[in-house]
């Protein structure tokens, strides 16, 4: 079972260390409490900078297991759910905290990490009505007037955009003036995306960072349709490619 034999830092340490080079990649498809990810958060000392990516299932402790009861326990002390994947982000974050708080003058470890979860769209997907007639089909366009489930997280549609534009999850996002600035890792081309509101005065302080490309939400022009056609063609003239989502 899970927790049963868990991996030794220090043999995957030798291992890492052994097989990695400079901006390498290390992928755990079965995470567990996370050892890998510390591993490569203490080798990284060395400045190779190797990053990791972590797969875990958030797979229930059992507190009548041996094995996962101490786990158990710990979950409950600090107020997280009781699940394996827990345990990895928990650990994964003390890991960090424990390099940054060791480091030496000069020497510059990133400790940092996301998360992400697999997760339904959070743009409504377009379902052909089961009777073709005229009010099904208005029906249907209706509700699709805002594209947006209206449960969904600006943060999520954010990384959704961003897988549909082909852009790393890893990239830099900065959240400034309820704008989300993307930074693509291959080009170095900042990406805007209005999630939030939109108005001639954040429309000019967007441009004035020369994007490449700015992505906005089609619902918060509000039906200003004036905006939106400035918009398209204050982008336009500005080479900024523009998506209205």
């Amino acid at each position: 079972g899970l927790l049963e034999y868990p991996k030794p830092v220090e043999l995957l340490k030798f291992f890492i260390k052994n097989i990695t080079q400079e901006n390498d990649l290390v992928m755990d498809f079965f995470a567990g409490s996370g050892t890998t990810a510390d591993a490569v958060f203490q080798l990284n000392s060395d400045s190779l900078f190797r990053k990791f990516i972590c797969i875990q299932i958030p797979e229930e402790l059992n507190p009548k297991n041996e094995n996962q009861k101490a786990a158990f326990n710990f979950c409950q002390s600090i107020g997280i759910p009781e699940n394996i994947a827990e345990i990895a982000k928990e650990r994964i974050r003390r890991a960090g905290r424990q390099i940054s708080d060791g480091l030496q003058s000069g020497q510059n470890v990133d400790t940092g990490f996301k998360v992400f979860k697999l997760a339904e769209s959070g743009f409504k997907q377009w379902r052909q009505p089961g009777q073709a007639d005229t009010e099904a089909l208005q029906r249907e366009l209706s509700l699709n007037i805002d594209s947006v489930l209206s449960e969904t997280s600006s943060e999520n549609l954010l990384y959704e955009l961003m897988l549909r534009m082909g852009l790393k999850l890893t990239c830099k996002v900065s959240f400034s003036d309820d704008v989300y600035f993307v930074e693509d890792e291959d080009t170095g081309g900042l990406y805007a995306f209005l999630l939030e509101r939109v108005d001639q005065g954040l429309i000019d302080a967007v441009l004035a960072k020369h994007p490449v490309k700015v992505a906005a939400l089609d619902r918060l022009f509000e039906g200003d349709d004036a905006l939106k056609s400035n918009t398209v063609l204050q982008m336009k003239d500005a080479g900024v490619m523009f998506e209205c989502v």
